[in-house]
């Protein structure tokens, strides 16, 4: 299974996906890409700003 597929599949299971996420699970470095990519191939994605506890920016996708 490619990245983009596990990607979408988390997407459409769980709802939505941080670089963290995708880089623990399915050892996805390049999510942006794998977003962009999914885009690319007529989903809608959304891109969430979030604050961790620690003040740490990150975003978190999801399907629109």
């Amino acid at each position: 299974m490619s990245q983009t597929s596990k990607i979408l599949n988390h997407l459409q299971k769980l709802g939505s996906i941080t670089f963290l996420e995708a880089w623990t699970l399915y050892s996805v470095r390049s999510l942006p890409r794998r977003i962009a990519d999914l885009k690319e191939l007529g989903y809608e994605i959304v891109g969430v700003m979030k604050t961790d506890i620690n003040g740490q920016r990150y975003m978190k996708y999801s399907l629109a």
